[in-house]
């Protein structure tokens, strides 16, 4: 039987951001009061009108320092880190403060820890981002080795910059160039993962110390994720492979579409692996990507929602 959530304090770290509105919208769903700790708090603002008077509680924190990190830990029953880059300071985000927020979990007493990592978090990635995820995940287990350690695939919603990017390049080019055509994704519904991040916190005896693959129902290559959009969206387009040499000179580009840690992480598939623990293990049946990013799709269509599946 899971823990009460109702009137637990739950400190999320990076609650304002995309994934982190819905965790708190799933936790308050569940009486849960919220604090949420992140550096810049001009977008955590839009999560209090998901709760009750009084259920929301806001705190800037910067992962990176202990001393931060401690005073927004302070009086929690449960913490939650969703904190995650994909450019930039990679050890600071994904290994340091990952590690102080353990830390400052264990030393406070709080009764569930939930950290979110990522499919291809490995000691051995040819990235930096896999890398920093894997050590992240070890300094979490060292300093609290209860916590549930959740590694999702690609997440997909509303205000995703996965779906929304590769849609609105089909929308506008005419030949559409595909990077790593043949590399395998799993996406998953951020609400699926909100509710794993719920269903995790609220029974620790259930799910502390243990590892979960997050993913959908369907894998799709690149090639036919872009493929999909298209039809989704109305638009007549021809995929075009870029090929391995000259996406490695893109991602030379400053300031270019992708990076060359980012290339180097599509060499390897995003798929959960053979025989992991995934969503059913945490009481959530996956949403296909078609049964709802069509709703926020429509906009990317010729006359947007006024109009039917046309072709361009």
């Amino acid at each position: 039987m899971g823990r009460v959530m109702k009137d637990s304090l739950v400190t999320v770290f990076g609650g304002g951001g995309f994934v982190g509105r819905q965790v708190a919208q799933a936790l308050m769903a569940r009486g849960a009061r919220v604090r949420v700790a992140q550096r810049d708090l001009s977008t955590a603002v839009r999560v209090k009108p998901l709760g009750a008077l009084g259920q929301t509680q806001f705190v800037a924190a910067d992962i990176r320092k202990p001393e931060s990190v401690a005073r927004a830990v302070a009086g929690s029953d449960i913490v939650i880190n969703l904190v995650g880059v994909l450019s930039g300071d990679f050890q600071g985000s994904h290994h340091d403060g990952a590690a102080n927020v353990a830390r400052a979990a264990a030393e406070a007493g709080v009764q569930a820890l939930v950290h979110i990592s990522a499919i291809g978090a490995d000691a051995q990635s040819p990235s930096a981002y896999g890398r920093s995820k894997a050590e992240g995940e070890a300094a979490v287990k060292a300093a609290f080795p209860n916590a549930t350690i959740l590694r999702p695939s690609i997440i997909f919603g509303p205000e995703d910059r996965f779906l929304n990017r590769f849609a609105e390049i089909v929308r506008i080019a005419p030949v559409v160039p595909v990077i790593a055509a043949d590399t395998r994704f799993q996406p998953v519904y951020v609400a699926d993962v909100a509710q794993a991040v719920a269903n995790a916190a609220e029974n620790p005896g259930e799910h502390g110390g243990k590892t979960y693959e997050l993913g959908g129902p369907q894998t799709y290559t690149m090639r036919e994720l872009n493929a999909w959009i298209a039809r989704t969206i109305g638009r007549d387009r021809s995929l075009c492979a870029v090929p391995a040499s000259v996406a490695s000179l893109i991602a030379m580009l400053p300031g270019g579409p992708i990076t060359r840690d980012q290339l180097s992480m599509l060499a390897k598939d995003n798929v959960v692996a053979p025989g992991a623990d995934g969503l059913a293990e945490l009481g959530v049946a996956p949403t296909p990507m078609p049964a709802v990013a069509e709703k926020w799709l429509v906009r990317y269509r010729k006359h947007g929602r006024f109009a039917g599946r046309v072709q361009a």
